[in-house]
């Protein structure tokens, strides 16, 4: 693991990912197709409609951007293998239907424009290639269909087109900054998707790319990349799915590993018109706090309607989320774990040996504190969003604490009764 080649990924910390496709249509979440065993013929005419007139990547990126967001991937092939890229290999594809673009050349073009990192997520599965296994498989739509049962699948013609799409995205699209496979399950694993052929082709051709485990892991497991003696397609960081692992992730001889929790704003990755069930925005915010006090990334999804806009719940939630990292991302940017115990009434995070931040989430009686730092290690103690200066407290009633940092968050004798930031208050401490 090439620590120049990954430092943009430990700093930033904090991405957008996109999933879209046709089953925007039915608008029952990304895995419709298998989970409803919806047939290649039924499920065509999505394909046939698919016209996303209000598709516009620019207005995306910019709702990245003003979250604080710092990079992006975008499903360029789901499962239900359509391509949002004008593959070469396919017709199955954005550019042979009514909207006739190359949708992820204009994702790529307008994130980069707004500065933004940029990469694909890229689905090794393909339910609608006839050469990847039906019948038994664990997915596939037609896996029970007794039609499917005698038929030949030639997986070495698959594995061809497979390779083939991923080349095409290495080397038609530019330099790209991440690529996200998804997934592997059972026996559908590491070679045999020829994963050491695979994985050197896109480090040959993107050498500065960040690449994720997924071709010999899934959402709920991490691969060899946590042994002491990782594959050669272990890739770059661990992928954990709709958690946030409790302690961070390391290698048995101690050694920490990359990780990014990437994880749903409601229920569903791709758009479901009935899930309404979308998170709180501090909830957001203390998740991504936490994640990055224990050393890891969050990816936050969208999943955009059928027209191409990103639902306004989903934009309203990265409103808010905006607001508090205008005034308190440097908490997050350049950040990790603290090496500290963790505070009763929040987190800590740390940028180097200099600057310690303190999230304070509950509301205390006594004045926060640190352990293990003492008022004549600290050079200034500030509120990071507006940049106020904040005093420590150093009375009879902390005197029996000489090991603690006590820091006040009232007027000395007018006790306040809420935090600055009831979502999430956050403390600069500059150390000398």
């Amino acid at each position: 693991m090439s620590g120049s080649r990954t430092s943009w990924f430990t700093h930033d910390r904090f991405g957008m990912v996109i999933h879209w496709g046709l089953y925007a249509i039915p608008a029952r979440g990304e895995w419709v197709r298998s989970m409803e065993k919806i047939s290649v013929e039924d499920y065509q005419k999505y394909f046939d409609e698919f016209n996303p007139d209000s598709y516009d990547p620019k207005e995306w990126a910019r709702i990245a951007k003003d979250a604080g967001m710092k990079y992006a991937v975008m499903t360029s092939k789901h499962h239900d293998g359509f391509c949002l890229f004008d593959s070469k290999l396919t017709n199955y594809k954005s550019t042979a239907t009514k909207c006739g673009r190359d949708l992820v050349r204009e994702y790529l073009d307008a994130f980069r424009g707004a500065g933004l990192k940029a990469g694909l997520y890229y689905s090794v599965i393909d339910w609608h290639h006839p050469d990847y296994p039906h019948y038994g498989d664990n997915f596939h739509p037609m896996r029970d269909n007794e039609a499917f049962k005698d038929a030949k699948h030639d997986f070495e013609n698959y594995l061809d087109y497979m390779h083939g799409q991923v080349r095409e995205l290495c080397t038609d699209y530019g330099k790209l900054d991440l690529l996200f496979f998804d997934f592997s399950y059972g026996k559908m694993s590491g070679e045999k998707w020829r994963g050491t052929e695979l994985m050197k082709m896109v480090y040959d051709l993107q050498p500065g790319i960040v690449v994720n485990n997924r071709l010999e892991a899934s959402g709920d497991q991490y691969g060899s990349i946590v042994s002491n003696n990782p594959s050669p397609y272990a890739g770059d960081f661990v992928t954990p799915e709709q958690i946030i692992p409790p302690n961070g992730i390391r290698r048995p001889n101690g050694e920490p590993v990359l990780w990014e929790s990437c994880l749903t704003m409601n229920n569903n990755w791709g758009f479901s018109q009935f899930d309404k069930c979308f998170y709180p925005p501090e909830v957001i915010i203390r998740k991504l706090v936490e994640i990055v006090s224990k050393g890891g990334n969050m990816l936050l999804n969208v999943g955009p309607d059928a027209r191409g806009r990103i639902p306004e719940e989903s934009v309203k939630l990265l409103q808010t989320v905006g607001k508090w990292m205008r005034g308190n991302g440097a908490s997050i940017y350049g950040c990790g774990g603290s090496g500290r115990a963790k505070p009763d009434f929040g987190r800590l995070t740390a940028k180097g040996e200099k600057f310690l931040y303190l999230h304070v989430t509950e509301q205390t009686i006594c004045p926060v504190y640190i352990q293990g730092i003492k008022p004549a290690d600290v050079k200034k103690v500030r509120l990071l969003s507006t940049g106020a200066e904040l005093s420590t407290e150093n009375t009879w009633v902390t005197a029996g604490y000489p090991d603690y940092l006590f820091i006040r968050l009232d007027e000395h004798g007018r006790p306040s009764y809420s935090l600055p930031d009831p979502m999430c208050t956050v403390i600069e401490i500059e150390l000398k």
